[in-house]
């Protein structure tokens, strides 16, 4: 037991001496980071890079956020910190406290914009040994902007270690981007150089694109030119694959936007025959829900901010369809068979219900958060997806197929189509019509209002956010069909798409332009759209 001890003792005085011989060894370079001026500073970082010891990180970031000063006291390099109306001192090194000092006992070290870039490739160059995958990916990826040659040795070190294939291959990827645009370029041989631009054109993306295009048109010999130049070609036309994905999953996107806001106006305009003008405001009005139950979690129940949107949906839906009926039955009923009347009184409503809004929230954007798992990215290969891109494509979809089963499955739904397909027939039946009506607007605008909490996750919550997109919504249910709903969410789908791959070339407004000039077009072909609603009668 005692020989145990003994031999555990004289093992931790190995590692006290190591480590402190360590710490002297990065001592001076440390010190002088404090002296000599901008050049002395990059001097002593390219030396503490150089070392390769994960010790020098903190110091380095320590100068980086402007927390290394010199102590005049002794002119030793501390780290000071805020602390009150004083500074906190401790050792960079160590981390050891120092105690504590005022703003005349210290001097900051300085830094300028050649000293930033010098200090991201040496916290690059350190971070390439760290045992966490993913801040040695973040290391490598900063090293493949920064090619710095210094890092060029432990680089290589990391990548001999390296057990992660994709941190690996992000290391390589650094290393040949050093080597192709660095000194060592000359001295490599046509297989190296091939390897390296192979690498390179496995990476594939814009910034790989860059580097082949320097390497293509810097004063290279024949054979790296040609390498590259085959290269790029490879490139190219693997980014243009990805942006063909890309835009369609924008136009996948967009198409999910508008099918929400459409789908509500193919039930009160494809199955009542009603020209709701005002439907843009129940998409608003499902907006300012989300805005005032956001504003409620964040008042009385902060923690649970992320559920507020799923309280949201059927408050929105709610308050929304709510509107709807009582518009329906105050003024749309009295219009039936009188489509011009019916546009010229929603078209009014709408103009009340934007004042109306303008007077209680003001005129201003409202600030509608996004819940944590809406928020953030993911990459898929080339193509990049926002979480809350695809929670809104799910949801669309989901209104899309509770819609149908509505429509088909159940007694209400049964009455709309009866009442849409004959009315008096439907009347004599023994449903009773008017509430079949009322009911039916309140739940297009309702439908309207989930498509307004959709809305407020990606665009601006203001009185205006409705117009935006009751043209397009008209646009998709006559595409589609009038009264189909499969037709509006072709139609929805569709024109997204159309859009999105328009808009590289034509701009936002000239393609818009050029999809409403297809509409015409179409409409002179096909009047009733893509799938027309066979035995549709609805009558005053």
């Amino acid at each position: 037991m005692r020989r145990a001890l003994r031999w555990l003792m004289a093992l931790c005085v190995v590692v006290a001496t190591s480590t402190a011989a360590h710490a002297a060894d990065l001592r001076p370079l440390v010190q002088a980071l404090g002296s000599g001026g901008y050049s002395g500073t990059e001097k002593a970082l390219e030396q503490l890079s150089e070392t390769g010891d994960t010790a020098a990180v903190p110091v380095i970031e320590a100068l980086q956020a402007g927390d290394l000063h010199v102590r005049k006291s002794d002119n030793a390099v501390v780290i000071a910190r805020k602390s009150g109306d004083a500074f906190a001192l401790s050792d960079p090194l160590s981390g050891q406290a120092l105690g504590q000092a005022t703003a005349a006992d210290v001097t900051r070290i300085r830094i300028n914009n050649s000293l930033r870039r010098a200090i991201s490739a040496s916290l690059g160059a350190l971070t390439l040994m760290s045992p966490d995958a993913g801040v040695r990916r973040s290391a490598a990826d900063a090293v493949f902007k920064s090619r710095d040659a210094n890092a060029l040795p432990t680089l290589q070190k990391a990548i001999d270690k390296e057990q992660d294939k994709a941190v690996r291959a992000a290391m390589e990827q650094a290393r040949a981007a050093i080597l192709l645009t660095g000194e060592a370029a000359s001295k490599m041989t046509d297989a190296d150089i091939q390897s390296a631009v192979d690498t390179l054109a496995a990476r594939g993306d814009r910034d790989a694109l860059v580097l082949l295009n320097m390497v293509a048109g810097s004063g290279a010999s024949d054979v790296t030119k040609k390498s590259a130049a085959a290269a790029i070609s490879t490139v190219e036309q693997k980014l243009a694959f990805w942006a063909a994905l890309q835009n369609l999953w924008y136009g996948l996107s967009l198409g999910s936007v508008l099918l929400l806001a459409a789908i509500g106006l193919a039930v009160t305009f494809g199955v009542m025959g009603v020209i709701n003008m005002a439907h843009g405001e129940m998409v608003m009005i499902g907006a300012y829900t989300t805005f005032l139950v956001q504003e409620f979690f964040r008042a009385h129940a902060p923690g649970l901010f992320d559920l507020s949107i799923l309280v949201a949906l059927p408050a929105a839906f709610i308050v929304s369809g709510g509107v709807g009926i009582i518009i329906e039955r105050s003024v749309i009923r009295w219009l039936y068979g009188r489509p011009l009347e019916t546009l010229l009184a929603t078209w009014g409503l709408s103009l009340a219900l934007q004042q109306a809004v303008r007077s209680i929230f003001g005129p201003t954007n409202r600030e509608v958060g996004a819940p944590s798992w809406m928020s953030g990215a993911f990459e898929l290969g080339g193509l990049t997806i926002t979480y809350g891109r695809l929670w809104i494509v799910i949801f669309a979809f989901a209104v899309f197929a509770a819609l149908l089963v509505a429509l088909k499955r159940t007694w209400f739904g049964l009455s709309i189509r009866a009442v849409t397909q004959n009315r008096p027939m439907a009347n004599a039946m023994g449903i009773r019509t008017a509430r079949v009506d009322a009911l039916t607007f309140g739940l297009g605008s309702g439908i309207a209002g989930l498509a307004g909490v959709a809305l407020s996750q990606i665009d601006n919550v203001s009185p205006n956010l409705g117009q935006g997109y009751i043209i397009d919504s008209f646009m998709v249910v006559v595409f589609g069909g009038v009264g189909n709903l499969w037709g509006t969410l072709v139609g929805a789908l569709t024109l997204g798409s159309i859009n999105k791959f328009l808009e590289p070339y034509a701009g936002a407004v000239l393609g818009k332009i050029l999809v409403l000039i297809f509409i015409i077009l179409f409409i002179q072909r096909r009047p009733r759209g893509l799938f027309a609603l066979k035995g549709r009668a609805v009558e005053a």
